[in-house]
């Protein structure tokens, strides 16, 4: 987990942005020291939850192990997975992320509804890795 990035458990579950309060541009992943918008040169920055909804901008497919910091059991074999590009419904802003297990490209089309929901990359004795994914909103765990 890279703290500071989401918060809550289950329909509370929300990824935290900041906003500027001079110019109300919004940032994810947070920023915590000065506006990131060019035009502004405002440093009073405020944690803010981020929709949890939005629609489906881009998508594909990763078919590869991907390197470090990537967290993957180098022992199992490699599963692909969908990665998402979400229109955030409030924000208008694009985020990356995975969809759940179990959802494919070939379940996904550009426009369809989509919701933030926590996830767990991985886990050993010690450590649980959490993250966040995206699940079309007519998909039930």
């Amino acid at each position: 987990m890279v703290a500071g990035w989401f918060s809550g458990e289950g329909d509370d579950f929300r990824l935290l942005g900041t906003r500027c309060t001079r110019c109300a541009s919004v940032f994810f992943p947070r920023e915590d020291n000065r506006c990131r918008n060019p035009g502004c040169a405002g440093d009073d920055l405020e944690e803010i939850p981020l929709s949890r909804r939005g629609h489906v901008w881009s998508y594909t497919d990763s078919r590869y192990r991907p390197p470090s910091p990537y967290v993957s059991d180098a022992e199992l074999p490699w599963e692909p997975y969908a990665l998402i590009a979400v229109e955030l419904e409030s924000e208008r802003m694009v985020v990356l992320g995975q969809a759940v297990p179990g959802v494919t490209v070939a379940d996904l089309a550009v426009g369809m509804e989509v919701e933030v929901v926590p996830g767990v990359l991985g886990e050993d004795a010690e450590t649980t890795w959490t993250t966040w994914y995206w699940r079309p909103t007519g998909v039930r765990a």
